[in-house]
């Protein structure tokens, strides 16, 4: 069923041609002269900026649902950490996020889980999506910025940049590892909360859609893997509801309270209803 919907939408070239050559030249990582630990540490520190700042504090919690508030300046540098996470532009994410929601699991969600896993993880992205056209109407609130025109156009550019700071810093290594494993592990980590979070996991809210709480998931994207618990609250700041769903991103949005960075915190009623 997913490969049969997919080839009938024209494929979007652009997307498959990045798409492959970022995982083709990561392999270069399995060639012994391209690892050292100073480069997988470098890796790592990047994982956390672009995944765990970027794109689960920033691009998802902060800006797509508004769910707390800081200062714009600061909300710019989550947008750039987001952006350096090379998943599009913040315009197109985020567009493409709040379409997800408002249509989760019907034919007009982007990347629907009912059309199986390889839809939901990554097929959605190889072709021309319908939805596509759609995020213009989504992001009224952010397309007039100029700091998010330039994330959303500068993407590349800001890449290659980081790539040359990084091969000034330890050479080939840094770049295979800072860039192009850091980029595939972003990639595939994210794209599992939307097809690996409706597939395996718990119901505790009713959220009339598929989504579940899967604690891998929540483990390698700071918290999102409690997907179940954000669907049903999608306004919420914290997704682990549950004293064992430990929700890293959470943690950063109280520390950014504590310091008076974060405001109008949203958060689920007390009471809330679960199955």
């Amino acid at each position: 069923m997913t490969v049969a919907t997919s080839e009938k939408i024209p494929p979007a070239w652009g997307t498959i041609i990045y798409i492959a050559a970022i995982h083709f030249v990561a392999l270069l990582a399995l060639v012994p002269s391209n690892f050292n630990w100073n480069a997988l540490g470098v890796a790592f520190i990047l994982y956390c900026i672009t995944a765990g700042v970027g794109i689960t504090l920033g691009f998802h919690r902060l800006v797509s649902h508004r769910s707390f508030e800081v200062p714009k300046l600061l909300e710019y540098f989550l947008i750039f950490c987001g952006t350096i996470a090379g998943q599009g532009g913040p315009l197109d994410w985020i567009g493409l996020h709040r379409i997800h929601h408002q249509h989760s699991d019907t034919e007009s969600d982007p990347h629907n889980s009912l059309k199986g896993f390889y839809w939901s993880h990554l097929g959605w992205m190889l072709c021309q999506n319908p939805a596509n056209e759609k995020i213009p109407r989504y992001t009224k609130d952010i397309s007039g910025d100029r700091f998010y025109q330039f994330c959303q156009y500068g993407m590349i550019p800001i890449q290659i940049i980081l790539g040359l700071i990084l091969y000034y810093l330890g050479g080939w290594p840094f770049v295979i590892w800072g860039i192009f494993v850091r980029l595939v592990v972003v990639f595939h980590c994210t794209w599992f909360v939307n097809s690996a979070t409706h597939k395996s996991g718990y119901k505790s809210y009713e959220s009339n859609d598929t989504s579940l709480n899967c604690w891998w998931v929540a483990v390698l994207t700071f918290g999102e893997g409690w997907h179940n618990n954000h669907h049903a609250f999608q306004y919420s700041a914290r997704h682990g509801l549950e004293w064992w769903e430990i929700d890293l991103t959470w943690m950063m949005i109280q520390t950014l309270a504590f310091l008076g960075l974060a405001k109008n915190i949203k958060l689920p009623p007390n009471k809330a209803k679960r199955i």
